[in-house]
């Protein structure tokens, strides 16, 4: 019986258009856009300007702190300017903006490890910072930090992340299939620099591929296994993931180190592998451009910084005019209105649906009919955290959980009156995690 969590929804998952289709290079772009906030944290600050000649891997951008991450050039090339343009986040954010040169590009790369066994977990952890690398997943959080528990906290076990749970991406899927291997020495590298004793491998049961390829990648290795995860939406989030393979439950409020587990994308596990042994910074990821719209729709390696617009052409572009442009999947993607942004440490797919139903935009009073919250996956009472969120009544909303919701959607997915419920909690749940931050400071 595959595993599960309480709550959630199953939309249709829409993957027939590029599930079987391999992971392909993208083209060369004809201009690289790397803006400096691609995690979640402080954003890199340029180290290079206008003019500079720079190489394919060379660190255009330092961390600026401790929750921080470096960025890297993807290709060699000349800097146009370091200037503000458009993020995927919303309004502008600074950039710096590369001329690739013609050819093949000259890099620089960091000293392979290549004696792993020999290696200190120290230095693997400044390598993983070093290299850039952040959750794949769509998180984004620098994953240097990630994998150090706070004082007084340790691992037991580290979960890779394979459920790729969200409406029409495949590019994780593709990825398991094409470089599994290299995904499962990922995860030994996490389980060494944490010491935790176990390695989990969660794949939605949609991947029966997925799951025989890996099976047999760790069949000889008893301390790493493949658990097969039900189809549901959000299986892939981290604290459903834990409660579907471990049955372990976080705190309200609270994150996964605080029972024993890390989660990590399998993307994630792939780019540590490449920085350990390979010396690559993350300047590449896989991504997902689809849509029943798109005239061939594909998996792609491309470069952070690639311009959507470009790789949109790879893919023979649109057949009909876009309602919408989502960047990610269509239950947490975030909506977009241009096609000079650039793919990031996080786009993990490129979505172009046609124009909705205009009646599913017409919200109406709510019937409490608590659909919203029998699919809570956290258990929350979406309905009510909303209508104090619009009020601007925080007490209230964070007693209903705005500060505990994981923004999947399936609240507002279900909802017959249509009403914009995470949209509404999204209003409050800044102030409300403030002063909820506030008030452990002062405990």
């Amino acid at each position: 019986m595959p595993l599960t969590f309480s709550g959630g929804v199953h939309p249709p998952e829409s993957k027939h258009l590029t599930c079987a289709k391999p992971i392909e290079p993208a083209g060369r772009p004809t201009e690289i856009i790397v803006p400096l906030s691609q995690h979640i944290g402080g954003p890199a600050t340029p180290v290079v300007e206008k003019g500079d000649e720079v190489s394919a891997g060379q660190m255009i951008g330092e961390p600026s702190g401790f929750v921080s991450a470096p960025v890297h050039s993807p290709v060699s090339g000349t800097v146009k300017k370091v200037a503000d343009h458009p993020h995927v986040m919303g309004g502008e954010k600074p950039a710096v903006i590369i001329t690739p040169a013609e050819g093949e590009d000259s890099w620089t790369l960091m000293e392979p490890f290549t004696d792993l066994d020999r290696t200190p977990v120290e230095k693997l952890v400044e390598r993983i910072r070093e290299a850039g690398i952040v959750g794949l997943g769509g998180a984004t959080f620098p994953t240097s930090v990630k994998v150090v528990p706070p004082k007084g906290h340790s691992f037991d076990t580290v979960i890779l992340n394979g459920a790729e749970c969200e409406p029409f991406l495949t590019c994780d899927h593709q990825l398991m299939l094409s470089r599994g291997a290299e995904i499962v020495k990922g995860l030994k590298i996490l389980l060494k620099i944490t010491g935790a004793q176990t390695g989990v491998i969660g794949i939605e049961a949609n991947k029966p591929d997925a799951v025989k390829h890996l099976e047999e990648l760790t069949r000889h290795t008893a301390h790493i296994v493949v658990a097969v995860c039900r189809v549901k939406y959000p299986q892939g989030a981290e604290k459903q993931l834990i409660k579907s393979i471990l049955d372990r439950e976080v705190p309200v409020g609270g994150l996964p180190f605080q029972v024993k587990v890390l989660v990590q994308n399998v993307g994630t596990a792939y780019a540590i592998w490449d920085a350990v042994v390979n010396g690559r910074p993350l300047v590449e990821r896989a991504v997902t451009v689809t849509g029943p719209i798109v005239a061939e729709p594909r998996n792609l390696w491309v470069k952070v910084g690639t311009p959507i617009g470009e790789i949109l052409e790879q893919c023979g572009g649109l057949t009909d005019d876009a309602a919408r442009f989502i960047l990610g999947g269509p239950m947490m993607g975030l909506a977009q209105h241009r096609f000079d942004i650039p793919v990031t440490k996080g786009t993990s797919g490129v979505l172009f649906l046609p124009p909705p139903r205009p009646e599913d935009f017409i919200a109406t009073p709510c019937i409490r009919c608590a659909q919203c919250v029998d699919v809570c996956p956290m258990n929350l009472v979406p309905c009510e955290a909303a209508t104090f969120s619009e009020a601007e009544m925080l007490d209230e909303a964070e007693a209903y959980g705005a500060g505990d919701c994981i923004e999947c959607g399936s609240c507002s997915y279900v909802c017959p009156a249509r009403r914009h419920l995470v949209q509404s909690i999204k209003v409050s749940k800044p102030a409300v995690l403030k002063r909820r931050a506030e008030r452990a400071k002062s405990a």
